[in-house]
C-alpha cells in the first residue's frame, strides 16, 4: 500500500471519528431533551403546575471547542477533549420559581440511566459577580450502530430573573470585550441581589398561594380532582366508582 493511500485513509478514518465525536453530543441533547419534554407533558395533563418554562440546548461549536482546548492548555486528542470539556453539549432549563430549580434537578437525577457527576449550586453560593444558577454536569449513555458512547451534558437550571440577568450581563461584557469599568460592575451587583430578592419574594407568594389552594380544596372524601387539556375536573368518589365498575363489568 503506497503512502499517499495510507494517507487517504488516515484521513477518512479522522474524518469519521469527528463526525462520531460531534454526533454523540447531538444524540445525547436529544435523548435528555426528550426526557424533560416527557416531564412537561405530564405535568401539563397530571398535574395542574407546571415547573418547566422554557427549554433551550446547543452543540459548542468547533472553534469553541478548540478555544476551550488552547484556554486549558490540552492536547489535541478526543478521547482527552470528551473527558475534560464537559459542556460540549448544553441545556437550559428556565423555571418561575427557585423551588421548581431543585424540583427539576431531583426528577431527572432519579432517572436510572442518567449519572450526576458533578453539581455546582451557584444560587445557595453565588459567584463573585453575583451570577446564580445550578449547574449539573451528567453523563448518559447514546447506543450507536457498533458501541455505548458515555457522554457528557451540563444542565443549568435557573428562573426567569435569574436568566434575564444572566443574559444581560453577557451582552455587557461582550460588547466591552470582558473589560468593563468597575462602577458597572458594582451596579451589575447590585441588579443580581435586586433579582435574587425578587425571586424570594415571588417564592413566598407562590407558597403562600399553594396553602390558600390547599385550603380551599374540596373535601377530597367526598371528591377527587381531573384534569384533561388543563381544564380541572372536580369528579364525585361515587362517579369515579360507578365508572371503574363499568369498566370492569365490560370485561
Amino acid at each position: 500500500m503506497s503512502l499517499q493511500t495510507n494517507e487517504t485513509e488516515n484521513m477518512k478514518e479522522l474524518k469519521t471519528e469527528l463526525i462520531r465525536f460531534m454526533m454523540a453530543y447531538k444524540f445525547a441533547l436529544d435523548e435528555v431533551n426528550t426526557k424533560i419534554d416527557i416531564l412537561k407533558q405530564e405535568f401539563k395533563f397530571i398535574h395542574e403546575y407546571n415547573p418547566i418554562e422554557h427549554v433551550s440546548s446547543r452543540v459548542k461549536s468547533p472553534e469553541s471547542i478548540l478555544k476551550k482546548i488552547r484556554q486549558k492548555e490540552l492536547m489535541l486528542s478526543l478521547p482527552i477533549i470528551r473527558e475534560n470539556i464537559r459542556d460540549i453539549a448544553g441545556i437550559r432549563i428556565t423555571c418561575s420559581f427557585i423551588s421548581d430549580i431543585y424540583k427539576i434537578s431531583e426528577m431527572l437525577e432519579k432517572q436510572k440511566d442518567i449519572k450526576v457527576v458533578q453539581c455546582k449550586d451557584y444560587i445557595k453560593t453565588p459567584k463573585s459577580n453575583g451570577y446564580r444558577s445550578l449547574h449539573l454536569i451528567i453523563e448518559i449513555p447514546i447506543f450507536m450502530s457498533d458501541r455505548v458512547e458515555n457522554v457528557y451534558v451540563e444542565i443549568q437550571i435557573r428562573t426567569i430573573a435569574m436568566d434575564f440577568w444572566a443574559s444581560l450581563e453577557h451582552k455587557i461584557y461582550y460588547k466591552y470585550n470582558n473589560e468593563i469599568p468597575q462602577k458597572m460592575k458594582t451596579e451589575l451587583k447590585e441588579a443580581a441581589n435586586s433579582a435574587a430578592e425578587l425571586d424570594i419574594k415571588m417564592e413566598k407568594i407562590h407558597q403562600e398561594m399553594n396553602l390558600l389552594k390547599e385550603m380551599s380544596e374540596p373535601d377530597d372524601d367526598n371528591f377527587q380532582e381531573l384534569f384533561i387539556d388543563n381544564i380541572k375536573f372536580n369528579l364525585p368518589n361515587n362517579f369515579l366508582n360507578l365508572s371503574k365498575g363499568l369498566i370492569n363489568n365490560s370485561k
